[in-house]
């Protein structure tokens, strides 16, 4: 099998020691040569100073291609493009334009009276506003407030008319549910590329939590080889087994961009690397060396 595109997701810190959290994730993943890193960005710019600093950091140390992501919650269309254009004057034109979740105590997404009501309507918005490379998110289990498997294909459909380039997945554990939605999307008539999300299961508790949160199912195998899990050792193995066998599946099912959700941690998803048979590449600089 050829050596699959990579991808990193890392959240911005904070405190002073998440950041060095952040810088040490950086650091360990930078030489797998990624073809790009995403930071988060919190409902209504919460972590907007914490973003633009993590981007930075990221981009003038590592030298790393660097995807903002960016979301319509709780802000005007203007206060959302002047986001994005900040970005933009950093050297970032990389941009994942979420709707967002609402915000926190909120039990529903309401568009500000001002605001971008979809991600569609961002996709277009920025579309409209300068040059950017624009990533949106799909859902392989279905969105949870989507009506209907058809439903939400064609949401993602219109985030694509309205000029995403790609999609990426929410995370899911088996390999066969993400197969069966990439080809959904293609029947639908979409044609761009749909890279899988990946999840190194850090701590099973907390992800069931994400995974609750997303719509994300988790099998039940996978509940009883956690719970079967004696130490914390036996559960990181069993973590990177999971994910290393799934990456494997999937690239034999002709998948050639693999996206980790690394939450910040960068040991588990290196191991997963490693046992993909993926080396770092000795050539890529980090802090501060030549690109």
């Amino acid at each position: 099998m050829a050596r699959p595109h990579l991808s990193f997701e890392f959240f911005p810190p904070h405190s002073p020691a998440a950041n060095m959290r952040l810088w040490s994730s950086v650091e360990r993943l930078a030489p797998l040569g990624p073809d790009f890193v995403s930071v988060t960005y919190g409902a209504g710019g919460t972590t907007r100073d914490r973003t633009r600093a993590a981007i930075a950091t990221i981009k003038e140390r590592a030298r790393l291609q660097v995807a903002a992501h960016l979301t319509c919650v709780d802000a005007t269309r203007s206060e959302t493009l002047d986001v994005a254009r900040g970005f933009r004057r950093m050297g970032v034109k990389r941009i994942v334009a979420l709707r967002g979740d609402p915000p926190k105590g909120a039990d529903r997404f309401v568009a500000h009276p001002d605001g971008y009501g979809s991600a569609a309507e961002l996709v277009e918005g920025l579309m409209r506003d300068g040059d950017y490379d624009i990533t949106v998110a799909a859902y392989p289990e279905v969105h949870p407030e989507a009506a209907s498997v058809s439903a939400d294909i064609d949401n993602l459909k219109r985030k694509f008319d309205a000029g995403a380039q790609r999609a990426i997945c929410q995370f899911c554990f088996e390999t066969d549910t993400f197969l069966r939605f990439r080809d959904a999307c293609a029947d639908a008539g979409i044609a761009q590329p749909i890279l899988p999300g990946i999840l190194p299961v850090e701590n099973f508790a907390k992800m069931q939590g994400f995974a609750a949160r997303c719509g994300a199912g988790i099998p039940e195998w996978m509940k009883a080889a956690f719970g079967n899990a004696q130490t914390e050792a036996e559960a990181k193995l069993l973590a990177v087994a999971i994910a290393a066998e799934q990456a494997t599946d999937m690239m034999e099912a002709g998948v050639d961009h693999l996206h980790f959700y690394t939450l910040n941690d960068p040991d588990l998803t290196w191991d997963i690397c490693a046992a993909l048979g993926l080396e770092a590449n000795d050539m890529q600089a980090v802090a501060g060396g030549a690109a």
